[in-house]
């Protein structure tokens, strides 16, 4: 049962409020826990309240009473589920652009979506709650969030720990399908973005939102992921981009409108670098990077040492695979997300997994990013040489082409759409025996095969030796080169007059 926490304005006694949540709720199956936060000012009333049954600490005793809380009587409430925090309160009236009731943002931290609070409640007049997803980004980030979101105007805070989810129903299947955009790119940001979004549409129902918002440019591929995402799982909701509305134009701007609404500006130093982070990969994007012939600086990755400066030994690593997913490595059976962990360490000490790479983003342009996947880079190089074992040739050219469509609707954000889905149940169906032990070395940035095993190889030391063998008549090849071949043969003849 969620337990809602509310501190009343009065002094001389702490008001705690109770609401259990219905079995619909994306909550439900989680375990929440009392917290007890400072009082925020006010950020208005509003004619609705809250319904269930009060819990009054009034000099050390406890009152129960079923009431009526009214936000006009200024309640913060906390809703804690793990990682989850909610705090409660609406601004009042319609907004410069228009009248929207609660809005879910995409919430970082950060001076951009910082700056999006205080705008969203100013221009449609309505509750902000901000979500934050956990996948994997690092505990820094997640640092001090319930404060910088109070601080901005915000009514509430959702975090939400996704990363079991993103890998496990994100990440696997698009290495299932070997699935690669542009010959390079293991769509670690493409793959996130449907992730949040799900979450995000989840929330929204949860608090009764009827609009979700995100800090995306409008320049980016996120944008285009976000949305798709919100179409697919609630077309009702409004999306507000402020990115494509506002006058702000850059980060200067974005400070002067935080002073004037008197939100804190994020004293963190600016990263000269656009990067996004998650359990997948770490990807950086500006500054010197937007010239092509520029190298990128050596301090600048984060995820991985240089080759150069990798262990002068290589390491051994044993992946078991079963249908084409990992489960173990080197016999230590983990969770998705926890293999996925080891492995990026694992990888990262030799240099593993660094792409510098000029793509082509879905809105038009070209750009140029330098990504870091050190794990999947391992997983990427051991799911395919399984393959090579389990599946026949005609298999993997089909395989091989449908996994070009399925990167390109994953790039593109069609994370839900129907083809991607069916594709996925091709993916599922052929990677079937595709279990099995792949032996590596990881030496200085390279990742290659030092062995394979699997009950169901379709390799036959007895068929592919060189000496002669029962199955295999080699006497038999030079019929089969002549009615290969007479297609050749017969154009060869019909040039010179034969």
């Amino acid at each position: 049962m969620a337990q809602l926490q509310s501190v009343s304005s009065y002094s001389s006694s702490n008001l705690y409020f109770r609401r259990p949540k219905p079995e619909s709720s994306p909550y439900h199956d989680k375990l929440y826990w009392w917290r007890k936060l400072p009082l925020v000012p006010e950020l208005g009333t509003s004619g609705s309240g809250i319904n269930g049954q009060a819990i009054f600490y009034n000099n050390g005793s406890l009152v129960r009473n079923n009431t009526r809380v009214h936000r006009n009587q200024g309640i913060q409430a906390v809703v804690s589920s793990e990682k989850e925090t909610l705090t409660s309160g609406a601004p009042k009236g319609s907004g410069l652009r228009g009248k929207l009731n609660k809005v879910v943002l995409a919430y970082s931290g950060g001076l951009d979506t910082s700056v999006i609070v205080p705008w969203l409640r100013e221009n449609y007049g309505c509750e902000v709650v901000c979500f934050t997803a956990d996948v994997g980004q690092g505990i820094k980030e997640l640092e001090g969030l319930e404060e910088k979101a109070k601080a901005s105007g915000a009514c509430q805070l959702v975090v939400k720990d996704l990363k079991e989810e993103f890998v496990r129903d994100f990440i696997f299947p698009c290495l299932q399908a070997g699935a690669i955009y542009e010959r390079k790119y293991l769509l670690g940001t493409s793959m996130a973005r449907p992730v949040i979004a799900k979450a995000m549409v989840d929330v929204a129902r949860e608090v009764g939102a009827d609009a979700v918002s995100h800090g995306c440019t409008g320049k980016g591929n996120d944008q285009v992921r976000f949305e798709l995402t919100f179409f697919a799982l609630n077309p009702q909701l409004n999306v507000v981009a402020p990115w494509r509305e506002w006058e702000i134009t850059g980060r200067e701007d974005a400070i002067e409108y935080a002073k004037k609404h008197n939100v804190p500006v994020p004293v963190s130093k600016k990263s000269i670098y656009s990067r996004d982070r998650n359990l997948w990969h770490l990807s950086h994007e500006g500054d010197i990077l937007e010239d092509p012939a520029n190298e990128p600086k050596s301090d600048m990755y984060m995820m991985s040492v240089d080759p150069e400066n990798a262990p002068d030994q290589p390491q051994y690593i044993e992946i078991e695979m079963v249908s084409g997913l990992p489960v173990s490595v080197d016999g230590e059976k983990l969770s998705p997300a926890s293999l996925l962990s080891k492995l990026n360490e694992i990888g990262g000490k030799h240099g593993i997994g660094r792409v510098d790479m000029v793509e082509n983003r879905l809105v038009g342009m070209k750009s140029r990013g330098v990504y870091e996947t050190p794990g999947g880079t391992i997983l990427f190089t051991a799911a395919r040489e399984l393959e090579s074992l389990t599946l026949d040739r005609e298999s993997i050219q089909q395989k091989d082409a449908l996994a070009l469509k399925y990167a390109e609707l994953v790039y593109a954000g069609r994370w839900f759409d129907p083809l991607r889905e069916s594709m996925d149940a091709f993916m599922k169906k052929i990677t079937e025996t595709t279990t099995g032990k792949v032996r590596l070395k990881l030496y200085k940035g390279s990742v290659t095969v030092a062995g394979l095993e699997s009950p169901y190889s379709l390799y036959r030391q007895d068929i592919s030796s060189f000496e002669s063998g029962e199955i295999y008549d080699q006497a038999d090849a030079a019929g089969f080169i002549r009615l290969y071949g007479l297609p050749m043969k017969v154009r060869a003849m019909l040039k010179k007059g034969i």
